[in-house]
């Protein structure tokens, strides 16, 4: 059985409602376990035992959140070299941009050797205020969908041995 671990950290619950949908889409496949994971309880056992992974964090101050870099930061020297060529995929939920937290995490994939096998999905909420930004978020059907695709995408290839 393959292990595809998503990594999440949610603030608002924008985050969260896509990482819950890719781990719906992955759950589709057979032969791959989805196993979903808050940034602040993962750690480089959860990430050694896995084959593939999505990263999912909120858009903060024009970053990955901090929680989700605090996991990198824990569980970077332990995996590298030891997780080479497995796939992966990022999801950001943001207010304006998204880019720059995409642009954190390939960086961080780059350097443990991992290969991109689907594009990132940015969420733009366009929550621009304090009240907005700090608000609970629902994210919409059309954009939760092409989450589910995603871990399904994900899944579907590692159960097939494609990735």
């Amino acid at each position: 059985m393959k292990v595809l671990l998503i990594v999440y950290h949610s603030t608002t619950g924008g985050t969260e409602q896509m990482a819950r949908a890719a781990r719906h889409g992955a759950a589709t496949e057979s032969g791959v376990t989805a196993r979903l994971i808050p940034a602040a309880k993962a750690g480089p056992d959860d990430v050694l035992a896995s084959d593939g992974y999505i990263f999912a964090t909120p858009e903060t101050l024009a970053a990955m959140a901090g929680l989700m870099k605090d996991f990198f930061d824990r569980t970077y020297y332990s995996a590298l070299d030891r997780i080479n060529g497995r796939p992966h995929g990022t999801l950001v939920c943001a207010g304006s941009d998204g880019t720059n937290a995409v642009r954190q995490i390939s960086r961080i994939a780059t350097g443990w050797r991992l290969r991109q096998v689907v594009d990132p999905i940015i969420v733009c909420t366009h929550a621009q205020t304090p009240e907005a930004i700090l608000a609970p978020k629902i994210i919409g059907n059309d954009q939760l969908d092409r989450c589910t695709e995603m871990g399904r995408t994900l899944a579907a290839g590692m159960a097939m041995g494609v990735f």
